[in-house]
């Protein structure tokens, strides 16, 4: 059976015949022939809404069709160079989506994703009531005005769904406030109707993709655990370009590669579940991820104070341990 994200990415493939050539054209431009990116940038939205519109003219149907193919290309054919699925151990995929994320959003964290796009499996979670497989995301470096923005494709039983966040110094709500607040701005200068009852749309997906943002969180925190069971000796890596007679280009992988996600952490938890340790209250649990304060540089110079986002850890597991080996 083909994995849900490669058969979208042979559907992509086959409806635009000459994406990937145009994509290799738009990379070989990057810094000469258009504005540079940063790295943690495959290819900006804007360069992926020239490739599905082939030049139509702006406030067209076909330029309003080509915009929401554009999200869709940007995910899958990002995903098409590096095809890293992710499957997160069952106990620590419900700890991290049960963990609430106040205050700030970690901007810079996001941008150490460990690919330029993921696709994470999530077989137990639902979308605004619809089945939801997995999700792309991905951070898009918008060329106007050089703004991050984390970018979600869900692929969910009812079709693809885009979700973007504008991310910066702000909390998740305000992120889709301003996301809520351009497509309305967009949907005007195109002529077209916004739906009303913004703040109850920014509510709900508000609430709907904090688990999603909790797990891509981990992935990009400081030593996420990543274990390819076919290659485990292997880590994450993005891929080098070649030189061909046509200039430098990138090629996809033979095959997806499978990530197991947290399944030393999952262990920890489910053992966890022994009836002893929760008749004594001694069940270890995952420290919610929070904001930490530290300063750096050396003490007889100038030093720095800065924030750093720590993911969720297991604690209690040594007393467990202890306690239950006791006669």
């Amino acid at each position: 059976m083909t994995l849900r994200p490669l058969a979208h990415l042979n559907q992509t493939s086959r409806q635009f015949g000459k994406i990937w050539h145009n994509v290799d054209i738009f990379r070989q431009a990057k810094g000469t022939d258009l504005p540079n990116w940063p790295s943690w940038c495959f290819l900006p939205m804007a360069a992926w809404v020239a490739i599905a519109s082939e030049g139509a003219e702006f406030g067209s149907v076909e330029m309003l069709q080509a915009a929401s193919d554009a999200s869709r290309l940007a995910a899958i054919g990002t995903w098409r160079y590096t095809q890293g699925i992710y499957r997160f151990d069952e106990y620590l995929a419900e700890a991290l989506t049960e963990t609430r994320l106040d205050g700030k959003i970690p901007t810079d964290l996001l941008l150490r994703l460990p690919e330029w796009c993921v696709y994470v499996e999530t077989p137990r979670q639902e979308w605004c009531g619809a089945t939801l497989y997995g999700f792309w995301a991905h951070v898009e470096h918008d060329i106007n005005d050089a703004r991050p923005e984390l970018r979600f494709l869900l692929d969910t039983e009812k079709g693809l769904i885009p979700q973007i966040l504008h991310i910066g110094p702000w909390t998740l709500d305000e992120a889709i406030s301003r996301w809520a607040r351009e497509a309305e701005k967009e949907a005007m200068q195109m002529g077209l109707m916004f739906s009303s009852g913004r703040a109850e749309f920014v509510r709900t997906c508000t609430l709907a993709i904090q688990p999603l943002l909790s797990m891509v969180l981990y992935l990009c925190s400081e030593e996420p655990e990543l274990k390819d069971r076919n290659s485990p000796d292997h880590g994450v890596c993005l891929p080098k370009a070649k030189r061909t007679k046509k200039g430098w280009r990138l090629f996809p992988p033979a095959k997806p590669r499978i990530w197991s996600v947290g399944q030393h952490t999952g262990d920890i938890l489910r053992r966890g579940c022994d009836k002893q340790a929760v008749e004594r209250n001694l069940r270890p649990h995952l420290r919610r991820a929070h904001w930490h304060g530290y300063w750096s540089g050396p003490r007889d110079g100038e030093r720095k104070f800065s924030f750093k986002w720590l993911p969720p850890v297991v604690v209690g597991w040594k007393v467990y341990e202890e306690e239950i080996s006791t006669p």
